[in-house]
């Protein structure tokens, strides 16, 4: 049976999202950026929290985790790279592990760049990627204490992904993340089409999260760093990708 999946927003603009098993009734949050959303999002649907799957150790990312533990007694697992630094952790998990929700299964990918810490978790069955703050509709998170060479291959490892698999990021910045795409790549017509979009589901309380690789390859600047067009925005014609990601990303940085 697939698994069912609620997306909704917590703190400012944090994305919060809940994986559910209809087989079994396991049902995990990705994330714990803040409690009380979470809560609520289960009692609409009528589910019960079992497990907390942690990204990374920001702290937008787990500050609801012991107010959620105390309430469901789920079971918090979290990256080996973060040991101590997550709370109430009973599992750490590290490259090439996979983590069960009921009878999902998801593949743990260590994708340093916005930290060292970081995992995302794809669940192949369903198509469904929980890419926390390294991939985000039309952007990438912030490259913080790794390279940006170790970034670009976190986010060339995704973009391998299947075009259909569904992106779940830890952020709605799709408007922001937009107007820096359409003045890195102005005449990409995939891109203003998807700016079009975002416009509108802002103006009907919508956001474009699960966005698709598929999509992002298309219009995020960021997976796009190999095409001639997005050299030619930083004057890096010929350039290697990596060193055109980098220069992307310290131009997002000031924009």
């Amino acid at each position: 049976m697939p698994a069912e999946i609620r997306a909704f927003r917590c703190l400012s603009d944090n994305i919060g999202a809940l994986i559910r098993d209809s087989a079994t009734g396991a049902c995990a949050a990705i994330d714990a950026p803040e409690e009380a959303p979470i809560v609520n999002a289960l009692q609409e649907a009528g589910w019960t929290l079992s497990d907390i799957i942690v990204t990374h150790r920001h702290a937008d990312h787990v500050q609801g985790i012991e107010g959620l533990k105390r309430r469901y007694g789920c079971r918090v697992v979290a990256p080996e790279k973060a040991r101590g630094q997550v709370p109430a952790v009973d599992a750490y998990v590290r490259e090439g592990d996979t983590v069960r929700v009921g009878e999902l299964a998801a593949h743990v990918w260590e994708t340093p760049g916005h930290c060292i810490d970081h995992v995302v978790y794809w669940f192949a069955a369903d198509r469904a990627l929980f890419a926390g703050d390294t991939l985000f509709t039309l952007g990438c998170g912030r490259v913080m204490e790794s390279t940006h060479a170790q970034m670009w291959d976190s986010l060339t490892r995704l973009a391998a992904l299947p075009d259909e698999a569904r992106v779940y990021s830890g952020h709605d910045y799709v408007l922001s993340n937009g107007k820096f795409a359409l003045a890195a790549d102005p005449d990409n017509p995939a891109l203003k089409a998807r700016m079009a979009e975002a416009e509108a589901a802002k103006a009907e309380g919508r956001f474009l999260i699960p966005s698709t690789i598929g999509e992002e390859k298309a219009t995020n600047p960021f997976l796009r760093a190999g095409e001639p067009a997005l050299a030619r925005s930083v004057k890096m014609e010929g350039a290697e990708p990596v060193a055109v990601f980098q220069a992307l990303r310290e131009w997002k940085n000031r924009f």
